[in-house]
Order: C-alpha cells, then structure tokens, then sequence
C-alpha cells in the first residue's frame, strides 16, 4: 500500500490552477514571488507535504491548505517554500565596518545600555552568530566590555529552531579562521560526526523568533542600534521592498545603522535613510 501511494504522489502534476492559488497566496501573505517558471521548484518542495499529509494530489492539497483546518499547514508550507541560504561571514566587508567603524563610535560614546543588533533575516543563524563572534573579538582585542544582545528573525520555523540549536557542520565553518574556530566553536566529542555547536556564551547573547516581515506591524518593543537585512530584498517586488525597509526603521534609532546584501538598493526609495557607502545606511 505504501509504494502505491509513493508511487500515486509521484506522478501528481501541479496544474495552473493550483500553481496560481498557491503563488498567488504566497506572494500576498509572504511577498515571496513564485513566477510560472519556478512551478517545478514548488511541485518539488511541496511533494513532502503531500506525503507527510497522505495526499495524493496538488488539487486536494490546496483544498486542504486554504480549509479551517489549513492553519497549522500553513506554516509547514512556507518552511518548504522559503529558501534559506548563508554563511558565516557573508559579505566580509559588513563585518570589518562593524569592528571598524560601529563598535569603536560606540565605546567613544560611552554608552550604558547594550548595543542592539536585529538580524531580519537570520536563517540559520550564521549571521547572528558572526556578529557575536566580531563583537566579542574586538572585546578581547581592545580590553572593552560591550554588553550586546542580538535578535534574530526568520519566516521558517524549522531554520529558527537550527539557529537556536547553533549546530553545524564542521564543512559550515571551513573558512572561519582557525583562531575563531577555536575560541568560539566546540567540536562534538563524537568525532565522525564532524559537528561544532557555537560556545555557550556566544548562544546567551542571541535569541530568535519568528516573524513575516510582510506582516503590516512587526511584534517588536525594542529599538535597535544596527539591522541588518541582507538578500531577502531580492524576493519581493519593489514597493513591497521599500515597506519593508520603513516598517524596520521604525525600530532603528535616529543614527543607527542599516545594512542591505551586496545586489539589493534602496536608491530612489522614500525611506529615512542615508547612504554612507554601498549597501551600509545611516537613520536620518
């Protein structure tokens, strides 16, 4: 019975209909775009749902997901749909301004409270994690104690629960110098496993939660001192992107510091920022 319904899954199609249903309710709710020419992608990721719910096509799929009963479906759908890509030290340039240029004004600054990061699109958490490791070394490396606390946000609840676990791949961290390596990685005791796990005093500092940055408000009381959102721009069409840089400055302090990834742009958008250098805002 098992290989037949394998095999009924298999040989399911996602027809026009259903592809429009789904991108169009993706795009609205999600601003992710799903163009004709990503169906394939979408039937791929989506087979997985159709199994773990024994559906046995796409039709009866989206009947299923748009139903009362859809809700929690939902959300397992996106978790497929949403691509998660990074790296640690991603776009190395962002991180030698921020032990350059962000850290050393905030020490002459003389501030008490903790310098806050957001990271709006956090994955699996290497970014945060990366921003952990660069304040810590220029903690160490000038004899400083900035207290700092970084938030993490992401669409999918699967790749949060990866960034809280802070587990990864020895293959994860190949290019991180040896001396990060060391001071902020612990190796699993199990050695064919070939794990590491980001040291505890790193973890303390982030936490993570889910969040659609199309939502119109976002759940957040905090006001942050950097944001970053880096190359998750790309996915939405241009007044989507600039609604979502003004919801997220509405929690940036007057002079605090926005980064977008290396191919998005904010020129010619109305939003409170100004550029210092390329992909690196200022709040007005």
């Amino acid at each position: 019975m098992t290989n037949f319904i394998l095999e009924t899954y298999q040989k399911g199609t996602l027809g026009d209909k259903d592809f429009r249903r789904l991108s169009d309710f993706i795009y609205s709710n999600y601003g992710i775009k799903m163009p004709k020419e990503k169906r394939t992608m979408l039937e791929g990721r989506l087979a997985k749902r159709l199994r773990a719910n024994q559906i046995q096509n796409y039709s009866e799929y989206c009947d299923f997901v748009f139903s009362e009963r859809g809700e929690q479906e939902i959300i397992h759908m996106i978790n497929v749909v949403s691509t998660n890509k990074t790296d640690f030290f991603r776009e190395q340039a962002h991180f030698e301004f921020l032990f350059d240029t962000i850290l050393p004004e905030y020490v002459s600054e003389d501030r008490t409270k903790p310098l806050k990061f957001w990271s709006s699109a956090s994955s699996s958490g290497e970014e945060a994690y990366t921003l952990a490791m660069v304040t810590s070394e220029f903690n160490r490396m000038n004899d400083q104690s900035i207290n700092y606390e970084i938030f993490g946000t992401d669409i999918s609840s699967d790749i949060l629960q990866k960034a809280s676990m802070a587990v990864y791949t020895e293959e994860r961290i190949a290019n991180i110098p040896l001396s990060y390596k060391k001071r902020y990685f612990l190796r699993n005791k199990d050695a064919e496993k070939k794990l590491v796990r980001v040291v505890p005093e790193l973890r303390n500092t982030c936490s993570f939660m889910r969040l659609n940055l199309m939502d119109a408000n976002y759940p957040v009381n905090e006001e942050f001192d950097v944001i970053f959102c880096r190359n998750v721009l790309i996915y939405f069409d241009r007044p989507t992107q600039e609604a979502v840089i003004n919801k997220l400055c509405r929690h940036l302090r007057p002079g605090g510091y926005f980064f977008l990834g290396h191919s998005e742009s904010a020129m010619g958008m109305n939003v409170p920022l100004t550029s210092i250098k390329p992909t690196v805002f200022r709040k007005k």
